[in-house]
């Protein structure tokens, strides 16, 4: 994120944007037969649990890390090469899953081939609109990614294992922004690393920020209900309100801590209405 400019409650538009998507993917997975693999690589217990979100936390500090090692460097077109190639990986698996997801309701001949040159097509489009244009369609695939993708992490992850991850992300945000690498990557300027932010009336945010709100909230609708959804998502806005204010006034700030733990308290208690 970058500051000097006034908080409004328009800067929420693109975040709810991105969360109302995740809540569609959701959705059809709900209402699908289709069985969503867990990816957790440690099995759902008290120590598994830790282990999981040790596992997140270092693989996002991991790459957070080389990625200043590149923007250091100047490697701009080893960046570009690299984010271009995860994210269409990630924009082609992505819409594999959604798209067999929503084909799995029907009947529709040929489904499989279907999905596979649906998916193609729609990861053409969403390489050529980051990387390809300087239009703002590039942020809505941005938004559009974050949302899906957290709604599938939050949908393929334990309870347990996602409240730990959420929690120890957010911590782990305040480091990185203030001592560690995302705050030496945003002082460098993000304007160089398509399709890892968005940027919305002078405010930037990244990636990770969309994917984690939107894997809690996808995960409360999957495994709470609509009402602890709901409720996570008004935590959420109201801790992204928060942070933008401290943000006008420090002109950097982690997006994560306010956002994830109102959305988390809010989705819990909830639960147990």
């Amino acid at each position: 994120m970058k500051g000097d400019f006034t908080t409004d409650i328009i800067h929420l538009t693109p975040i709810l944007a991105s969360l109302l998507f995740g809540v569609f993917c959701a959705v059809l997975i709900a209402f699908s037969s289709v069985e969503i693999y867990g990816i957790a690589p440690f099995p759902e217990s008290t120590a598994g649990s830790l282990g999981n979100a040790f596992y997140f936390v270092i693989l996002v500090g991991i790459g957070a890390s080389f990625l200043y090692f590149l923007v250091k460097r100047k490697s701009l077109r080893i960046i570009k090469f690299i984010t271009g190639f995860v994210l269409s990986l990630a924009v082609f698996m992505l819409s594999i899953i959604y798209l067999s997801v929503a084909f799995s309701t029907f009947y529709i001949p040929y489904a499989e081939l279907l999905t596979l040159m649906l998916s193609f097509a729609i990861t053409v489009v969403a390489y050529f609109a980051i990387f390809r244009t300087h239009s703002k369609y590039g942020n809505i695939v941005v938004l559009g990614l974050g949302g899906a993708l957290g709604t599938f992490l939050g949908i393929a992850i334990p309870t347990l294992s996602t409240i730990l991850i959420l929690t120890f992300l957010a911590a782990y945000d305040i480091f990185a922004v203030y001592h560690g690498p995302v705050g030496k990557i945003a002082r460098n300027g993000l304007d160089h690393l398509k399709g890892l932010s968005f940027s919305f009336k002078d405010i930037q945010m990244g990636l990770g920020d969309l994917t984690f709100y939107s894997m809690l909230s996808g995960h409360m609708l999957l495994y709470f209900g609509f009402l602890s959804c709901l409720i996570s998502i008004i935590g959420i806005l109201l801790g992204c309100l928060i942070t933008f204010r401290m943000l006008a006034k420090k002109g950097m700030f982690p997006g994560l801590p306010f956002p994830i733990l109102l959305g988390l308290t809010a989705g819990l208690l909830a639960s147990v209405i």
